[in-house]
C-alpha cells in the first residue's frame, strides 16, 4: 500500500512539473496583445531577409489561434442587381407603368476586413457589374457596401460599410513567405460561412494566362479553395494577410489542388492608391525584353544564365536608360527579390510607387552588376467606348511612324469592339481634333456629348490613316 501511494505522489509530482512548464513556454505565444491598426498613409516598411518561421512556431504548432482569429475578419459578399418585372401583359409589351421591382443575387464571394472603420477588399470579378452590394460579417450582421474604387487589371476591389470597432487583419510581408510556409485560406465557399482551409505555399510569383490583361504574379498554394472563396484571405501561421485568394485551375470549376492569391504586398499598395487617387498607380522600370528559361536560353549570344529578364530594350528617356542600364543585360534581382521570369519582376513593381527607387542586379558580358533605377509612372487611358487603352508613344516609336502627334493602342480591355489588329495602331484625331498625347486625349473625350457618335482617326504604320464613328 505504501508503494502505491509512494508510486501515486511521483506521478502527481511530475504532473505538475509537466504543467508549469507547458505554462512557462507557451503562455506568451497565447495571450500576445492585439496588434495596431493599419495605417494606410504609413509607408510601407520591407524585411531585407526572409523571416525564420521556425524560430516563432513550436513543435507542436497548429493553426487554433490563427483560424479562430482570422474568421470574424472575413466577411460573406453577394453580387446584387436591381431590375423592374413587368407587373401586366401591357407592361411587358409595351412597356408601361413603372414595373415591380425585382432584386437578384448575381454572384457571391468573400471579402477581407482591413480597418476598423469598415474598409474591405474583395476581388473585382466578385462584384463586377453589381447593383448593389452587401455584405455579411461573422456574426451575421448584413450592411450595404460602398464601392469606393476597382482595379480590373489585378482583380481587386475596395468596399466601405458603414461600421466601427470592426476586427481586421493586418497586413503580413508577402515578399518574404518561404516556399512550403504553412497557410490557411479562409473564405465562404459554396455559401459555406466561415470555412477554413490549410495548406502550403507552393509556388511564388506564378503566372497563369499570358493572354490576359490582368496583372500575373500569383502566391500558389495546395490550400483547398472553392467557387466562394473569392476575395477572401490567404494568411501565415502567425494570422497575418499575405494574400487575397482570388483564381484556382480546375476542369471542373472545382478545387482539385492548386489555388492562386494575389500577394498582400501588391493588395495593400493598390488599396492606398484607391483611397488617395481613386486609381492604381503605375510604376514602371523601363525595360522590355522576355523571359531567359532552359528551353531558350541558348538563342541569346554569349549568354549562359537560365534564369532572368533579357532586356530586349530599354525605353528613351526612361529611369532605366537614366541608370545605365542597356540591350542584353540580365535582370536577376530587384532590391532583394530575386527575378527568374517577367511575373516576378512585375508582380514586384507592381507592389511599388512612381518615384520609388530601385536597387537593380544585373548580368552584362558575364559580370554581375548594380544600379539604381527611379520608378517612373505608367501614363495611360482607357477609352472605354471602343475598349481601348493607349498610351504615349516613345521618341523612337514617334520616328518609326513618321508622325509627330498622336497615342498608340496599347492593349484592348475585356469584351473590346474593336479587332486585335488595332493594337499597335495610332490614334491622331478624336472628333477631329488633333491629339498630341493622353493630356489632350482626356480632354477632347472629356468635353465631348457622350451620347453622340464618337469619331475617331487611326493611322496605320505606313501612313494611312482612316477615320471611323462609333455609334
Amino acid at each position: 500500500m505504501k508503494k502505491i501511494a509512494s508510486y501515486l505522489s511521483i506521478a502527481i509530482l511530475g504532473g505538475m512539473i509537466s504543467l508549469g512548464t507547458y505554462h512557462f513556454a507557451f503562455q506568451t505565444e497565447i495571450e500576445r496583445p492585439h496588434q495596431e491598426a493599419v495605417n494606410l498613409n504609413q509607408p510601407p516598411v520591407h524585411q531585407t531577409a526572409a523571416y525564420n518561421y521556425s524560430k516563432a512556431v513550436p513543435e507542436n504548432f497548429n493553426f487554433t489561434e490563427a483560424a479562430n482569429n482570422t474568421v470574424s475578419k472575413v466577411v460573406h459578399v453577394k453580387n446584387v442587381t436591381t431590375y423592374s418585372r413587368p407587373q401586366s401583359f401591357f407592361e411587358y409589351y409595351f412597356g408601361q407603368g413603372s414595373g415591380e421591382t425585382q432584386k437578384a443575387v448575381r454572384g457571391i464571394g468573400s471579402g477581407v476586413i482591413i480597418t476598423p472603420d469598415g474598409y474591405i477588399v474583395t476581388n473585382h470579378h466578385v462584384i463586377k457589374g453589381a447593383s448593389e452590394v452587401e455584405i455579411t460579417l461573422n456574426n451575421n450582421e448584413t450592411y450595404q457596401a460602398e464601392v469606393i474604387g476597382s482595379a480590373p487589371d489585378n482583380d481587386l476591389a475596395l468596399l466601405k460599410i458603414d461600421a466601427q470597432g470592426l476586427d481586421y487583419i493586418s497586413f503580413g510581408d508577402s515578399d518574404h513567405i518561404n516556399l512550403g510556409e504553412w497557410v490557411l485560406a479562409v473564405g465562404n465557399p459554396f455559401n459555406l460561412t466561415s470555412t477554413v482551409t490549410a495548406g502550403i505555399v507552393s509556388a511564388k510569383g506564378r503566372s497563369l494566362d499570358e493572354s490576359s490583361n490582368m496583372i500575373q504574379s500569383f502566391i500558389q498554394t495546395d490550400a483547398a479553395v472553392n467557387p466562394g472563396n473569392s476575395g477572401g484571405a490567404l494568411v501565415n501561421a502567425k494570422g497575418e494577410l499575405i494574400g487575397i485568394n482570388t483564381a484556382i485551375t480546375s476542369r471542373t470549376g472545382s478545387y482539385i489542388g492548386y489555388s492562386f492569391a494575389i500577394p498582400s504586398n501588391n493588395v495593400k499598395k493598390i488599396v492606398e492608391d484607391l483611397i488617395e487617387y481613386g486609381n492604381v498607380q503605375k510604376a514602371i522600370l523601363g525595360v522590355r525584353g522576355t523571359d531567359i528559361t532552359a528551353e531558350n536560353y541558348k538563342q541569346f549570344e554569349d549568354l549562359e544564365q537560365t534564369q532572368g529578364f533579357y532586356v530586349a530594350k530599354v525605353d528613351d528617356g526612361s529611369g532605366a536608360q537614366k541608370a545605365g542600364l542597356q540591350e542584353k543585360d540580365v535582370i536577376i534581382k530587384l532590391d532583394d527579390i530575386k527575378i527568374r521570369k517577367f511575373s516576378d519582376l512585375s508582380g514586384f513593381l507592381s507592389s511599388k510607387n512612381p518615384g520609388d527607387r530601385v536597387l537593380v542586379t544585373f548580368i552584362r558580358n558575364g559580370k554581375v552588376k548594380t544600379t539604381t533605377v527611379t520608378l517612373e509612372k505608367y501614363e495611360y487611358y482607357r477609352i472605354k467606348e471602343i475598349g481601348v487603352e493607349v498610351v504615349n508613344p516613345t521618341k523612337e516609336e514617334r520616328r518609326e511612324y513618321g508622325i509627330e502627334n498622336g497615342v498608340k493602342i496599347n492593349k484592348l480591355l475585356n469584351d473590346s469592339m474593336i479587332a486585335e489588329n488595332l493594337v499597335g495602331i495610332y490614334i491622331t484625331k478624336a472628333e477631329d481634333q488633333t491629339v498630341k498625347d493622353i493630356k489632350s486625349l482626356r480632354e477632347i473625350l472629356d468635353n465631348r456629348d457622350p451620347y453622340e457618335p464618337l469619331s475617331l482617326t487611326f493611322t496605320a504604320p505606313n501612313g494611312e490613316s482612316k477615320t471611323y464613328v462609333f455609334r
